[in-house]
């Protein structure tokens, strides 16, 4: 096998066996400063975004262990991993597609499974895990703030009670 070929297949192995997942994108009409945009925005969400030729996927996912992508393999593919939450690269790519009409999510492989473009789609709705847990945070703590607030307004009445304003005389 040729050495240059050999460097590329690793390093797409590589890729591919440390992310929980495989986002692939048609890139098809993008211009280079978009792409650069994009790849920017997957950065900041833990993730990057690699072209490479169809058949090296095809090929490095094999040895990966993980599903065959069959016909999604064709055209102008890039393929996003990261070692963070598939939501937020999810996210990133749907919000750029929102602005720029491109790129289409066309196939993810999350853990075993393939997911479709709408199933993708569907995930980067989902809130990042700080938000569900800031939520839940909110909610356990919502009957503790109200008794504290019950509480507050039974035994300190006269923080309720209106303030003395300046044109009433002060009582002697």
């Amino acid at each position: 096998m040729n050495p240059e070929k050999q460097v590329i297949l690793t390093g797409l192995l590589e890729r591919v066996n440390a992310s929980p997942y495989l986002i692939v994108i048609d890139y098809t009409g993008l211009k280079v400063k978009q792409f650069s945009e994009l790849r920017n925005r997957l950065f900041a969400a833990g993730a990057s975004c690699t072209v490479a030729k169809n058949s090296y996927m095809r090929k490095v996912l094999s040895e990966a262990g993980r599903p065959d992508l069959g016909e999604a393999l064709a055209g102008q593919t890039a393929f996003v991993t990261g070692t963070s939450e598939v939501f937020a690269a999810a996210k990133a790519i749907k919000n750029f597609e929102k602005e720029f009409k491109k790129p289409e999510m066309k196939v993810g492989i999350l853990g075993d499974a393939i997911l479709d473009g709408e199933k993708l789609k569907a995930i980067a709705d989902i809130p990042s895990r700080e938000a569900v847990l800031s939520q839940l945070l909110g909610t356990i703590n919502e009957p503790a703030a109200r008794i504290a607030r019950i509480i507050n307004k039974k035994f300190c009445p006269e923080e309720d009670a209106p303030a003395e304003t300046a044109t009433e005389p002060a009582a002697e």
